[in-house]
């Protein structure tokens, strides 16, 4: 029987020879991502239940990353709760606060994500790992307490659709601007509960980095996971980063897969795009509505606060001076070492940036880049609802980081091609 490779994952971790979509299946965790805001609604649960255990120490990373460092009595709270848990279960990939990172960038980081695994945390952007050929997807505190305890949760196979990038992207344009385009043409629900997979001749001359941020958004169109193929750049990133386990399955799709749809983009032929309030499918080409004042930039979180992203925001602000407040968030630890050792750090010093310990304070509106009443933001998150980055009448625009940072040069809109030589 012909399968996807989301289908030959959760067949494996089902023990089945195969599966098909609708099929209910119980799958094996292995690996499950627990961070501040989620985890602690879980252990409070399975502390009602009177379950004291977690099925395997470890294959359980924990990172406080929403509110830290804590922004508030509630949220060093949250943080302490982790912190006993964690100790007193053993949790061997524990990242205290200092080492603590944006978690969807620094499990890829830290070698803690495998092709053809099965990964689940409490956040939906878990999705983001299915760039390295693994099924990852989001769950809610319920699903996270009972994967913690058995390791064990039972999954409708998703359907998949296909998605092929086509083309080579053209110059400040960047996988930021692919999947706000997808997203565009499909809707917000145009993916519900589907395996959303990515292939095709652009998408080989991407980064993980950058394949990172097209499946970071699959939820945003209402996708169950977001997935792509190992290759020779997958196997480049893991090697020297992986985490006890070295070996690992490859699943590839069957040539005659069964998909419900497929969609061809041609990515040379792509602006860079910015996804209007307030939804992600409100993308638009920067031709069209460059020009609008924004108030702030913000440059970061588990979308667009790897190295790579920063380099492009420092391209651009180099010798320059941001026109708005400007905030410039490195997604752990490594990567805000990295920024320094490079001369990132004084780029953005320079051009009049905050610079932010690594959090995912504002994205959500927690702390760290709150917008208020009327105020509108270009910013390189995943999400633009009401309210999402402070005040209900506040606007977030989602863009990439070349475009975020022209936009914070001129204080408007803008096209970061005029930036590039």
């Amino acid at each position: 029987m012909s399968m996807t490779i989301t289908e030959k994952i959760l067949a494996r971790a089902a023990g089945k020879t195969s599966v098909r979509p609708g099929d209910l299946v119980n799958a094996k965790i292995d690996m499950i991502m627990c961070h501040d805001v989620t985890t602690p609604p879980a252990i409070s649960m399975l502390k009602e239940h009177q379950i004291d255990r977690v099925f395997d120490p470890e294959k359980i990373v924990v990172t406080p990353d929403h509110f830290q460092p804590a922004k508030d009595i509630k949220s060093a709270q949250l943080h302490k709760r982790l912190d006993t848990w964690a100790k007193e279960k053993g949790i061997r990939y524990y990242y205290p606060l200092g080492r603590a990172g944006v978690c969807h960038a620094l499990l890829p980081e830290q070698g803690h994500i495998r092709p053809g695994e099965v990964i689940v945390g409490g956040d939906s952007h878990t999705c983001t790992y299915g760039a390295f050929g693994a099924f990852s997807t989001g769950i809610g505190s319920t699903d996270l307490a009972a994967a913690i305890a058995t390791g064990i949760l039972w999954f409708k196979v998703p359907a998949s659709m296909k998605f092929v990038l086509n083309g080579t992207l053209p110059k400040g344009v960047c996988s930021k601007d692919v999947i706000l385009e997808v997203i565009r043409r499909i809707g917000t629900d145009g993916a519900l509960y589907r395996a959303m997979e990515f292939t095709g001749p652009a998408l080989k001359d991407l980064s993980m980095e950058a394949r990172m941020t097209i499946t970071n958004m699959a939820i945003e169109a209402g996708g169950k996971n977001g997935i792509m193929a190992f290759d020779e750049t997958t196997k480049a990133y893991l090697d020297g980063r992986l985490k006890g386990k070295t070996d690992y399955t490859v699943f590839q799709s069957d040539p005659n897969a069964q998909y419900v749809s497929t969609e061809e983009i041609d990515c040379g032929k792509l602006e860079p795009m910015v996804a209007f309030p307030h939804l992600p499918s409100n993308g638009k080409p920067i031709s069209q509505c460059k020009g609008l004042p924004m108030d702030q930039a913000y440059i970061g979180s588990c979308t667009n606060g790897r190295i790579e992203d920063l380099r492009i925001a420092a391209g651009i602000l180099k010798g320059k001076t941001v026109q708005i407040r400007t905030i410039v968030v490195p997604a752990t630890p490594v990567i805000w070492k990295q920024m320094m050792d490079e001369g990132l750090s004084e780029i953005f010093y320079e051009s009049g940036c905050v610079i932010s310990a690594p959090t995912c304070g504002a994205c959500l509106g927690g702390f760290m880049g709150i917008l208020a009443n009327g105020e509108r933001c270009v910013s390189t998150t995943n999400r633009n609802f009401v309210g999402r980055m402070g005040h209900p009448k506040s606007e977030v625009y989602l863009a990439g980081p070349a475009t975020a940072a022209a936009s914070a040069v001129e204080g408007k809109l803008a096209d970061p091609r005029n930036y590039l030589k």
